[in-house]
């Protein structure tokens, strides 16, 4: 049985590694640009790669490097940062759902270190309780190449062109593309939501009343707005939990005993 667990935990782990290779390069050239940013803030390579290996967020990053260079204050960076990633606190609520009751602590800790768009949407894609193997194997990949690629950004700075420096985002742009495109050709409400999303978090922008709003705090309020209103006109029933699935061989022999018995009764 003990090693049936570990063959188990090395092929989800192996598994994650192997899906989480597209997020890492696009990881890699989104962070070279950001490394850029924190080389103009008068980072050393060693700083940029500490700083993006414990946070992997890149427009928190970005905020954290733009103060930086401005010589804001530590409370205000920190307060800046937060308020730019809350969006995350939700996909932790998200992920927490999806996590067995008897999941030790620890690897909840781990799950917090390592919450971003991508790592979050591959796992939450993932049917039935959350494997946290399979999530170390997408963390191992992807976090590595996000903080070597802010090192490599600094050591490069003005070495490269502007023009190829910004074009290295575009990929960004690709790997949300590969993330959305497969479910939205599964269901149909997730294909209408994704367009939705794109037309209010593109208008929010000429909001007046959310002129004096943060892009992560916009970003927080739209998706509380637009996942609850998707919630209550397009309720989905739960995941049916391990243990609990009968498969259609049991139903049959159930039906089929219970059809015997019917039987037996007309008889007597």
């Amino acid at each position: 049985m003990e090693l049936l667990d570990k063959q188990n935990r090395r092929k989800a782990f192996s598994q994650g590694f192997k899906d989480a290779i597209p997020i890492g390069l696009g990881y890699f050239a989104v962070s070279f640009s950001l490394g850029i940013t924190a080389q103009k803030a008068g980072l050393t390579a060693v700083q940029g790669f500490i700083a993006s290996i414990l946070c992997l967020a890149s427009a928190g990053e970005y905020a954290g490097f733009t103060l930086i260079a401005a010589s804001a204050a530590l409370a205000e960076v920190a307060l800046m940062t937060f308020i730019i990633n809350m969006r995350y606190m939700l996909m932790s609520l998200a992920l927490s759902q999806k996590a067995d009751p008897k999941m030790p602590f620890f690897h909840r800790l781990l799950f917090g270190y390592a919450v971003t768009d991508e790592l979050f949407a591959i796992n939450i894609a993932r049917p039935g309780y959350l494997d946290p193997f399979y999530y170390y194997g997408a963390i191992a990949v992807s976090a590595p190449l996000w903080a070597v690629g802010t090192t490599l950004g600094i050591v490069a700075g003005d070495v490269l062109p502007t023009r190829i420096v910004s074009a290295l985002s575009v990929a960004l742009y690709g790997m949300f593309l590969a993330i959305i495109i497969p479910p939205a050709k599964q269901d149909k409400v997730i294909a209408l939501l994704i367009p939705i999303c794109f037309a209010a978090s593109y208008a929010s922008q000429d909001l007046s009343f959310l002129s004096g709003i943060s892009p992560g705090t916009k970003t927080m309020i739209l998706t509380i707005v637009i996942s609850s209103a998707a919630a209550l006109l397009f309720p989905r029933p739960a995941d049916p939990k391990p243990g609990k699935t009968e498969s259609p061989s049991s139903g049959n022999k159930g039906k089929d005993q219970s059809s015997g018995n019917k039987k037996e009764a007309r008889d007597a």
